[in-house]
């Protein structure tokens, strides 16, 4: 999680970092050509190169080759196997096996699957309090990040006289914070797990969050306040790293106990946040 949560914030920062020098160097278009390229390479990649991890899908592929030998088994004109019989000790009986799974057996039909999937998450996000104020947190903050892309170019480039590669530039911080971030998520992870409770419960994972995620409104103040020309552009590039820091903080945390309160239904709670943050960053 914290991975992933670190791969989320810093591909926010080398987005417009690499953007600035593609919209200064070629076209505009190429921003969006470059992204297309990259993730249908990413899709195929992912397609070859990852494997299934479901459990319930792994047992109905083990099944549906179990019941293929079976079938190339009677096929030879070799029938039944010989079991024990539950009402006679000592004899055997010949059974035709066959395998099923459970899961399969009780999955709805894809409509109904769809409209679960529909309602469920917007059900908890209105009846659920936690997933509510959790998703509102994240959503605030997700807002701030996205504001950054516009303000930061805006600031360098009419404080401190830079180009527009150059104000994207600065985006490297958001990158470096998130980098910082996600190491430093994984240290306290550590720790926790030496003390037994702060580990074991959801809200253990908020304890650390109630801390790190004041740095946001630390690294907003301190690049509303230096963010004019009078100061070194460096100085306001920090406060970008710092702020990003919080906000790496208050996602992971968001993740991390939604998914530990929800169990099996932790997608569709993820799912409510995320409907949240992303039409508030929009």
């Amino acid at each position: 999680m914290c991975l992933f949560s670190g791969a989320a914030l810093f591909g926010t920062g080398l987005g417009p970092l690499i953007s600035g020098f593609i919209a200064e160097s070629l076209s505009w278009r190429w921003i969006f050509y470059l992204q297309t390229i990259t993730c249908t390479v990413g899709v195929v990649v992912i397609c070859i190169v990852f494997k299934e991890t479901r459990g319930s899908v792994l047992l109905s592929r083990k099944a549906k080759v179990l019941n293929k030998w079976y079938e190339a088994r009677e096929e030879a004109g070799y029938y039944g196997f010989n079991m024990p019989d539950p009402e006679k000790p000592g004899s055997v009986i010949s059974e035709r096996l066959r395998w099923k799974v459970k899961a399969d057996e009780e999955r709805a039909s894809l409509s109904k699957m769809i409209g679960i999937s529909l309602y469920r998450p917007f059900h908890l996000l209105t009846t659920e309090p936690v997933v509510f104020w959790f998703s509102l947190w994240v959503a605030f903050s997700w807002a701030v990040l996205y504001l950054t892309l516009a303000a930061i170019p805006l600031v360098f480039q009419r404080n401190h006289g830079f180009t527009l590669a150059q104000a994207n530039s600065v985006f490297a911080a958001t990158s470096i914070g998130a980098i910082l971030s996600t190491f430093l998520s994984i240290y306290q992870e550590r720790i926790a797990k030496r003390y037994g409770k702060l580990a074991s419960t959801p809200e253990g994972r908020l304890y650390f969050a109630c801390i790190e995620s004041a740095f946001m409104p630390i690294g907003l103040f301190m690049f509303g306040w230096t963010s004019a020309s009078s100061i070194h552009w460096i100085v306001p590039t920090i406060a970008v790293a710092i702020a990003t820091m919080g906000i790496f903080a208050i996602y992971l945390a968001v993740f991390n106990y939604l998914a530990d309160t929800y169990h099996r239904y932790a997608s569709s709670a993820l799912a409510a946040q995320s409907f949240c943050r992303n039409i508030l960053g929009t």
